[in-house]
């Protein structure tokens, strides 16, 4: 820059109107880093007890790790029909009344969930947190909306991408301290994890603005809030409906992995809890580089379109290789390659995304995650009774990683749809 720019930007900020926009860019900075901490904090906390949720589950069930993997199904399930129905109610109450007071009260009952679990001494008891779960897991969908309240569409995929981004780093710190906690007892990590929602909570109270102005609020109607309502509202939207079909089949596949990660690692390969903290601390950091760095390179260069089915082609790679990986040593091959699918959901979520007009952004992500949440209530109890029926004692084909393969033809169904739902659309970026 020569000296003459240098003098012109200087006495650009020093004007009123300069001082005023450096000033809103810092405020604008400071609410993001807020909400990055916030998805952040709670991927920590969703990481943290993943090593241990085997040993939990067998303690409090008496059961084998086979038929423990199917009651992590059920618990998965009960979680995800309590936000089928409580998403849409929470997108649509955060159009009304502002992001801000959602996220709150969401991490209020996720921090009383994690406490119940920790002192669960039966099945039931489990449950039950399991339902408060559902009912206050709006945060991510929330952030995205707050997200969205404060970007232009040219931006927005490349900020989901860095949720995705705090998301991953949140996925290398949560499982390895899970593993390591784990050593302490399988009931640690779920306090920890709830002093951490709290200190989120305190953190959203004193730091994050309000990003959605009352002048560009609607009011609150029920008949939009129920799940269906939500999903047929967006029909107006072609592309953006057609997206969360996409999305339908992509999460029914990538279900495998929460539901069945950590005990398909223990049944194939004798994984301790830090064995299978280390691997997902592994995934972790790919997803901080790959939605980090990568999409924030590739979504510009490529578009939504290429960078989507580049991200669905790799799932489906990645997913094969670890139904017939022979060693650990190709599991973390594939979960190489596997990072690259990072770029799926930000991709097809800025796609949809674009479509829809402010006031309706909540509305959309609420309609995202009942659909989500829709395929949380089929695919991990399938996957985790596939795993159990392939690994029990006594099967007659004995074949761990068959969830796996589940999963891959689900994503080449996603993908076929993908490419039909694009195959008009100019390069969008």
């Amino acid at each position: 820059m020569s000296q003459s720019d240098e003098s012109e930007a200087l006495t650009s900020a020093r004007s009123p109107k300069g001082a005023e926009a450096v000033q809103s860019g810092r405020r604008r900075a400071f609410a993001f880093s807020v909400v990055f901490a916030t998805a952040l904090i709670d991927s920590i906390g969703f990481g943290i007890i993943l090593p241990v949720t085997p040993d939990l589950l067998m303690s409090v069930s008496g059961a084998s790790l086979a038929s423990s993997a199917v009651y992590g199904g059920w618990l998965m399930m009960v979680f995800a029909v309590m936000q089928f129905f409580a998403m849409p109610v929470i997108g649509n109450l955060s159009d009304a009344f502002g992001r801000k007071p959602v996220l709150l009260i969401s991490l209020g009952v996720l921090a009383a969930n994690y406490l119940l679990m920790g002192l669960a001494e039966s099945l039931t008891l489990l449950f039950i947190g399991r339902l408060l779960s559902g009912v206050g897991s709006a945060t991510f969908s929330t952030c995205n909306a707050y997200i969205a309240d404060r970007t232009s569409s040219e931006e927005r995929a490349q900020y989901f991408g860095m949720m995705g981004a705090a998301f991953g780093l949140g996925f290398v710190i949560g499982p390895v301290l899970g593993g390591f906690l784990g050593e302490f007892g399988p009931r640690v990590p779920f306090f920890v994890t709830a002093a951490m929602v709290l200190l989120n909570l305190l953190l959203g109270l004193v730091l994050l603005p309000e990003s959605l102005p009352k002048t560009s609020r609607r009011p609150f109607e029920w008949q939009r809030s129920n799940p269906l309502s939500a999903l047929l509202s967006m029909r107006q939207f072609r592309l953006a409906y057609l997206m969360i079909g996409v999305l339908f089949f992509y999460n029914m596949g990538h279900h495998v992995l929460p539901a069945v990660w950590n005990f398909w690692g223990i049944e194939r390969f004798e994984w301790t809890p830090k064995e299978v903290g280390y691997s997902l601390g592994y995934v972790g950091i790919l997803m901080v580089l790959t939605q980090g760095l990568l999409i924030r390179w590739a979504i510009p260069r490529f578009g939504h379109v290429a960078a989507g089915w580049i991200g669905l082609l790799s799932n489906i790679v990645a997913f094969i290789g670890y139904a017939v990986a022979p060693s650990v040593f190709m599991v973390y091959v594939c979960l190489t390659i596997g990072a690259i699918g990072g770029l799926a959901g930000p991709a097809m979520n800025g796609l949809a995304s674009i479509q829809v007009g402010e006031r309706q952004q909540g509305e959309l992500q609420g309609a995202i995650g009942s659909m989500a949440s829709l395929t949380s209530i089929i695919s991990p109890l399938a996957m985790t009774m596939t795993f159990e029926h392939f690994s029990a004692e006594g099967t007659q084909i004995y074949f761990p990683g068959a969830p796996f393969l589940l999963a891959a033809a689900l994503t080449g169904v996603s993908l076929v749809l993908f490419l039909a739902a694009t195959r008009n659309q100019k390069r969008l970026s």
